[in-house]
């Protein structure tokens, strides 16, 4: 049992660690909100990186099918997604967050959900899952219910971890950066992800795979 925790925790912070369209949201979000907010927003990420550990270990045979014969589809609908969602951030004003956060106090729920959302437009993780679950050895034999929800349990607790982390360092910053420094980190953010989202859209195209 100690040995499926241990694999889980690690193959959860593996498949968060890339930094990609969502981490530079969860910063986004801790730069211009708090700690807490990209927190959340990373609880939302983790939410659904389980969801598709779950489809990888359990529904494989019904799911990979469909995910096979619609690679393309679902690569070009899930960059064009995470496109729109840049130039949102890109085009956001600082201060009209700030005084809107004042005005009315935007729910922990809301930046879960949000990212939640986001992060479920990518099913291709599955093969990441795959992959790793394959390199670990982990949960071979899902016949043992305790076992694979241990192991599942595991990695959502290895991702939320991961979140927690990366966001608590970026709170570490926040108090130092001006309303024009968000504003910088706004249009940075926003690009990355308009360029990632672009490259995954390209190469999607192009028939090469890609997990943006």
């Amino acid at each position: 049992m100690f040995d499926i925790l241990v694999k889980g925790f690690l193959i959860g912070i593996l498949t968060s660690i890339p930094v990609g369209p969502i981490a530079m949201l969860c910063i986004q979000k801790t730069l211009n909100k708090g700690h807490m907010h990209g927190f959340f927003s990373g609880l939302g990420a983790a939410t659904s990186d389980t969801t598709y550990a779950m489809v990888a270990l359990f529904g494989l045979s019904f799911v990979m099918p469909f995910i096979e014969q619609n690679q393309l589809l679902i690569q070009i609908i899930g960059s064009i997604v995470i496109l729109l969602f840049g130039f949102f951030i890109f085009s956001k004003n600082p201060v009209a967050v700030l005084n809107k956060n004042i005005a009315t106090k935007e729910s922990y729920l809301q930046d879960y959900l949000a990212s939640l959302l986001l992060t479920l437009s990518n099913p291709l993780i599955i093969f990441l899952f795959l992959g790793l679950f394959a390199r670990f050895s982990f949960l071979s034999n899902t016949d043992n219910t305790v076992y694979s929800l241990s192991g599942i349990i595991a990695v959502f607790a290895g991702a939320s971890t991961w979140w927690f982390v990366l966001t608590f360092v970026a709170s570490i910053f926040r108090k130092k950066i001006n309303i024009r420094g968000l504003g910088v980190i706004n249009k940075l953010t926003g690009s990355v992800i308009i360029v990632l989202a672009l490259g995954g859209l390209i190469l999607s195209i192009l028939g090469k795979s890609v997990n943006v």
